[in-house]
């Protein structure tokens, strides 16, 4: 059973340690590099790139992993015996693994059938279990279940990733951002550019943009098979219809999450799967090294943004994230025959890309 189930206090000491030894890792971890992309055709408009690949877990989802374990450590919710688990597309879990080996506790991840096979390596190399579900949408039921039956702690992301962190600084990667852009040509960015998948980094964005009083405005980037940008332009529309998912992995839900925050954020770009892709696979190419499914889809929106800058004489810079390194799909995204049996026309789109990017 859980502290909280029982009303069995922690020990202290073991609390503090647990909570040094996760501090510790971010004092050993400098911060993530922000990459400058030049745009050749779009004069005065400069793409910057937050990359948090080189993150110890290789992905945004670290910082979100540290502050849900630092968030349940202080609130008691896990012990020295606390079995942990959270529902996941794979990125969160491996973080999470990571963390609960740091601290010696269990740790199993609800995770659906179709998750990369590189990610389910990663969970499992940091000592996670893996409980697969066929069904994304019940993986919320199954965390619940397996939590009452180990009397283990349901991290769930999903509701707790927009207050785990402190939006107002504490090095967010909000304030990452700013300080790293201070000495650019374009210091405040016009646009940051960002995904969804439980809402929480466009939630700590959004909020740290209006606390500092910045003109910057936040735009989500949303797969065209997610909830999230019909919510925003209707909020009566709070789930798809069953059989409606995206095969961009960790951002796009087919329900809305407690942790999405639509009026913290000033525009939404819904992006085929397809450009997702193809996108991806041309920034690859230009960086030199491989990034993920989700980067390609907040790049989509940047060019987008970028267009529209241009044509209206604006200049300026533009932020967003290099979510996570593109290794973990060798099998998926960087499998063109994979791409061809699921009807994932992407050559177009990456071709777009390649030319916008100069």
């Amino acid at each position: 059973m859980t502290p909280a189930m029982t009303g069995k206090r922690v020990d202290r000491r073991w609390l503090s340690e647990a909570v040094r030894r996760i501090e510790a890792d971010y004092n050993r971890s400098a911060d993530t590099h922000l990459i400058r992309v030049d745009l050749p055709r779009y004069p005065g408009i400069v793409l910057y790139l937050k990359d948090e690949s080189s993150h110890p877990t290789g992905s945004l989802k670290h910082r979100l992993a540290r502050s849900l374990f630092l968030y349940a450590l202080c609130n008691e919710w896990i012990g020295p015996e606390t079995t942990v688990i959270e529902s996941s597309s794979g990125s969160t879990a491996v973080s999470e693994a990571y963390f609960a080996k740091m601290l010696g506790l269990r740790f199993i991840a609800v995770v659906p059938a179709t998750t990369a096979k590189p990610k389910l390596d990663a969970i499992r190399f940091h000592g996670g279990e893996i409980h697969m579900v066929d069904d994304p949408r019940t993986v919320y039921a199954v965390s619940h279940r397996l939590a009452a039956e180990t009397g283990g702690h349901y991290l769930d992301q999903f509701t707790y990733a927009e207050r785990a962190t402190d939006w107002r600084g504490n090095n967010n990667i909000a304030e990452s951002i700013f300080a790293q852009m201070a000495e650019e040509e374009h210091p405040c960015p016009s646009w940051i550019v960002c995904g969804a998948g439980t809402g929480g980094t466009s939630a700590t964005i959004g909020r740290f943009i209006r606390y500092c009083r910045h003109d910057t405005k936040l735009c989500v980037a949303d797969p065209v098979h997610s909830v999230f940008h019909r919510h925003f332009e209707d909020r009566s529309v709070v789930a798809l219809p069953e059989g409606c998912a995206s095969r961009i992995e960790g951002i796009g839900r087919p329900r809305v999450e407690p942790s999405f925050v639509p009026s913290v954020i000033d525009r939404m770009i819904a992006v085929e799967d397809a450009d997702s892709i193809g996108a991806m696979r041309a920034l690859s190419d230009r960086l030199g090294r491989r990034v993920g499914g989700s980067t390609g889809t907040n790049l989509w929106a940047c060019a987008q943004i970028v267009e529209e800058m241009a044509a209206a004489g604006e200049t300026g810079s533009i932020v967003t994230l290099l979510c996570d390194g593109g290794d973990r799909y060798g099998c998926t995204y960087y499998d063109d025959a994979w791409l061809d049996d699921r009807g994932v026309a992407w050559t177009g789109a990456a071709a777009r890309m390649t030319q916008f990017l100069g």
